[in-house]
Parts: C-alpha cells; sequence; structure tokens
C-alpha cells in the first residue's frame, strides 16, 4: 500500500474537491463499514444528513437534487443499500434526478476471495436503473471518475449515476496532476432543437385548425410555464398534462388547463379526438397505466412531441418525437407566435360537498388548498391523486411532486429534501397511510434536523388504489386490501414529530396554515372515507 506523505493529497480529500467543485454542500445517507473510511475525511463544508433506511437516503437526495437543480449525493452501504434503495431508485430514474449515489466496496485484497460485504459485480448491481457506473481500477481513478459521473448525472437527460469505491482507497494518495484540472474543467449538455426542427413546429401549428397542448415534467420550470402559457394564450389552445404526471407544468387554474389526460390507451385517443394537431413538450407519449381498448391516436390526429430522453422518443407509442430540450423549443415557438386571443378567465371549480369525518379526499382537498400558501411545495403520495388536479392551485413552477414510477415510499423523503433544497417555500406532504408505511424512518430524519414539513396523513384503513382496481377487475374485495389498526399518530411520536388527529376539515386547514410558519416538523392524521 502507497504511503501518503504530509504534502500529499489523498484521494479522500480529492473526492471532496471535486464534489465541492461542483457545489455539493450535503451527502445524505446511511453507513456501513465499508463506508466509514469516506466518511472519516469529511470535510467542516460538506453536512452528511443521515437517514435510518437508505431508501429515505435516496428519496431525501433526490427531493434535494429537485429543489435545487444539481445533483444530489447519496450514500448507500454495498449491495445490501442498493436493494433497500432500489424501490425509490425507480422513481429517481423515471424522474430523471440527477444523482450520484456513491457506495463503499469491500477492501481491494478481499474483493477475490467474495468477503462479506463484497458488492460482487457492483456495476451491473443499479441497471438498468442509472445512466453510468464505474469502479476504479486504480485508487488514483476515485476523483476523475467522480468529476465523470457528475457530468454524466447533470447532463440531459438528466438521471442517477453509480460510483462504487473500495474501503481502502480514500487514504491512497491522489494524483496531484490530474486532481488540478478536474476542479476547473466543466461540461454543458442540453442540445437544443435544430432551427428546422423547430420551423417545422411554427408551420405545423400554423396550418393545423384545432390544435392541442400536452405538457410534461419537463417543462416545469419558470420559462417552461411563462412559454407554455404565452403559447397557449396566442390562439386559445386548450392544454392537457400528460398522463400519471410526477410534477405540475402548467397553472391549474388558468382557464385553458383542461386537467389530466387518462391513463388508458383508447381514452387518451378519446380525449384528443377534436384536435388535429396535438404538440407535446416534456412528456412521455403516453405514460399508460390501464389498456383501454381503442387508437393510440385519432385517425386523423397528427402528433410532435419534444423531449430531452432520446430513449423517451424511442418508446413512443405514437407521432413524430423531436430530441432537445423542450423548455427551448417550447420559448422559440411561443416567440414565433404574433397573435393573442386575449384574457382568459380563471378555471373555477365549485367546492366539495362537506360532511363529518370520515371526509372525503375532494373536501380533503378543498381544506388543504384554503390553508395552503401559494408558494407551497406539494408531495403527494396518495391514491386520491386524481381528485386533486381540480382543486389544489398551483400558480408557480416546482409546486408539485409525485414518485414517478409510482413506487410507495418515496413521498416523506423526498418532501424533506425539498424543504432542505427551498428553504424559502413551505412544504406539505398528503401521504396516504399505507404509503407512511414504507419508509416512516424518514420521521426521525425530520426530528432529528428540525426540517419543516407539514405532513398529512389520510387514513382510510385500506388501499384505496387496489380497491378501484379491484372492481375493475372483478377481483372481489378480500382481508390483504384492508390495512386498519394503525396508530399513526403515535407512529409519528416514537420518531420524535409533532402529531396530532384532525376532526374537523376547519381544523385541518387552520393546520396546514401554520406550517407556513413552522419551525419543525409536524403531522396530522386525517380519517378518509373508505373508496369502497
Amino acid at each position: 500500500m502507497a504511503e501518503v506523505h504530509n504534502d500529499q493529497m489523498t484521494v479522500a480529500a480529492a473526492f471532496y474537491e471535486v464534489l465541492r467543485a461542483h457545489g455539493v454542500t450535503r451527502i445524505f445517507g446511511n453507513p456501513g463499514s465499508n463506508e466509514l473510511t469516506m466518511l472519516k475525511h469529511l470535510p467542516d463544508d460538506i453536512e452528511y444528513v443521515l437517514a435510518l433506511q437508505e431508501g429515505v437516503a435516496i428519496a431525501m437526495a433526490d427531493g434535494y437534487a429537485q429543489a435545487t437543480g444539481t445533483v444530489g449525493v447519496v450514500n448507500l452501504h454495498s449491495s445490501s443499500g442498493a436493494g433497500n434503495a432500489m424501490g425509490n431508485l425507480t422513481n429517481s430514474a423515471a424522474g430523471h434526478a440527477p444523482l450520484l449515489i456513491v457506495a463503499g466496496q469491500q477492501s481491494r485484497r478481499y474483493v477475490p476471495y467474495n468477503a462479506m460485504l463484497t458488492n460482487v459485480g457492483a456495476t451491473k448491481l443499479y441497471d438498468p436503473l442509472v445512466k453510468w457506473t464505474g469502479e476504479p481500477l486504480r485508487p488514483e481513478d476515485v476523483a476523475v471518475l467522480t468529476s465523470r459521473a457528475l457530468m454524466f448525472a447533470g447532463a440531459a437527460p438528466t438521471g442517477p449515476v453509480f460510483l462504487s469505491v473500495p474501503l481502502d482507497d480514500w487514504a491512497r494518495p491522489a494524483d496531484a496532476m490530474t486532481q488540478e484540472h478536474l476542479v476547473r474543467r466543466g461540461t454543458t449538455a442540453h442540445p437544443v432543437l435544430a432551427d428546422r426542427d423547430v420551423e417545422s413546429l411554427v408551420e405545423a401549428l400554423a396550418s393545423a385548425a384545432d390544435p392541442v397542448l400536452v405538457v410534461g415534467p419537463g417543462v416545469d420550470s419558470v420559462g417552461g410555464w411563462e412559454a407554455g402559457v404565452r403559447l397557449a394564450e396566442s390562439r386559445g389552445i386548450p392544454v392537457w398534462v400528460a398522463p400519471s404526471p410526477s410534477r405540475a407544468p402548467f397553472p391549474t387554474r388558468h382557464g385553458l388547463f383542461e386537467g389530466v389526460l387518462p391513463t388508458g390507451l383508447g381514452a387518451v385517443a378519446d380525449a384528443l379526438s377534436a384536435h388535429d394537431l396535438v404538440l407535446t413538450f416534456g412528456a412521455a407519449v403516453f405514460r399508460y397505466h390501464q389498456f383501454v381498448d381503442g387508437s393510440l391516436l385519432p385517425e386523423r390526429t397528427r402528433l410532435i412531441g419534444v423531449t430531452s430522453d432520446p430513449d423517451e422518443a424511442a418508446r413512443a407509442a405514437a407521432g413524430t418525437l423531436l430530441v432537445g430540450d423542450p423548455v427551448d423549443a417550447l420559448e422559440r415557438l411561443a416567440s414565433r407566435q404574433s397573435r393573442s386571443a386575449g384574457p382568459v378567465p380563471a378555471r373555477l371549480v365549485e367546492a366539495a360537498p362537506v360532511s363529518g369525518a370520515p371526509f372525503a379526499a375532494e373536501a380533503i382537498l378543498d381544506a388543504v388548498d384554503r390553508g395552503k400558501s401559494e408558494s407551497a411545495i406539494v408531495v403527494l403520495e396518495w391514491t386520491s391523486a386524481d381528485a386533486l388536479w381540480p382543486r389544489l392551485t398551483f400558480t408557480q413552477p416546482g409546486s408539485y411532486h409525485f414518485p414517478a414510477s409510482g413506487g410507495l415510499g418515496w413521498g416523506m423523503p423526498a418532501a424533506l429534501g425539498m424543504a432542505l433544497g427551498s428553504p424559502d417555500r413551505p412544504v406539505l406532504a398528503l401521504i396516504g397511510d399505507g404509503a407512511m408505511q414504507y419508509t416512516p424512518a424518514a420521521l426521525w430524519t425530520a426530528a432529528r434536523y428540525s426540517i419543516p414539513v407539514t405532513f398529512v396523513v389520510c387514513q382510510n384503513e385500506e388501499y384505496g388504489a387496489l380497491q378501484r382496481f379491484a372492481r375493475v377487475m372483478e377481483v372481489p374485495d378480500a382481508d390483504y386490501l384492508d390495512i386498519s389498526g394503525l396508530d399513526i399518530a403515535s407512529i409519528a411520536r416514537g420518531y420524535g414529530v409533532d402529531s396530532r388527529s384532525i376532526e374537523s376539515l376547519d381544523e385541518l386547514e387552520s393546520f396546514v396554515r401554520a406550517g407556513t410558519s413552522a419551525e419543525g416538523p409536524r403531522l396530522a392524521v386525517v380519517p378518509q372515507r373508505s373508496a369502497r
């Protein structure tokens, strides 16, 4: 083993210097023995945010990355940590969250013997959920691969990457000559559409008699919102959000907002049947869930879409897909429109009927909407998502987040990451009682670091989504859909989070409103009407 002299930089110091050069100030993780040598050298200016379980760590890093627009760094433990994190990694991959996952490998001398905690086939373990994987051939390569991984994660289409590092590499000497260049180099990888492709969009829109706009998570940004509204208002184009959205890419109270497209194959075609041109930006075409019989598109309807993800373009069910920055394309197309249909009246929704507890999902959402601030970030992991879109008011980008692959256990820890990444915006997590059980340990981290998230857990004592699917699939009701008997308020208190049970919708509204100025985590349990 090479010795490190006093004037030499260690691999650990070089690693942290590369992170620092990329603006990393936090690492989320749950360490094991393979990772302790990495943390031994943790500098004072990089905070390690401790989770009690790896699924919590990766979702926190995901939420933080989405809130800050930077790469989230997460530290997992060998292969067992990968297993614990894999469910939430499916959400990160589907949501294009830029993450650097660093896991410890057993000592180099013991890997050939498959010693305890050896990560066998480490570079294959995370496929196909990551963009890139690496493991250094030499200890000196750790910093180079870290720099490479960070650039891959942040390049369009953004996404998770993985780096495995043997535990005895950290104390080895770094390559000083290479290090000097690593901390200065950079990559910009956000390709835009060619002018001819934008021109084809302009011409298609000009010749369309009845166009419609479909937007997705890829345009949930300030520029995307502004361009989407400008394009829609240029000639009164109705706007749909693509099926199963993980973000809100258009203001929900705008008069041209039609809602969210259904998840059934034939149902999407039916919803778009009145239009001769469908323009999609930043959305998969389409993310189906229920394969209702029918056509992919209406017979005389043309579809043109823009996405930053070549894989998303290649698997589109129909239409012509252009690969490039969807926000840039939307802005350029909107700038070419000269006419305007004039002001559009706001979209109004009639309040849901109110009754005593347990409450209907619609009534719960109305109370939440009255209580939340305009700048609030809402993280949803609740099967009443369909009821949300007509009832919650979103007037600015980055206001809504949902697990992109539908995997449960993401919402609570992701909300913590978003609160750390957006300290100027209150964060509200709407969680189902079943979903809460996947990562309840997130509450411990919330309490330990006094992270100001308001949790509203809706308790219907069942798997409500499965109840609805069971009726469609003609599956009889059974005990395996019943989850009664959970004392959620006590669970939260056991992790150190102040909690209460809600008895009225007025009380819920007040609880949500108080979250705007909360200094730490708080949780309320709301009785919800059964889907039976």
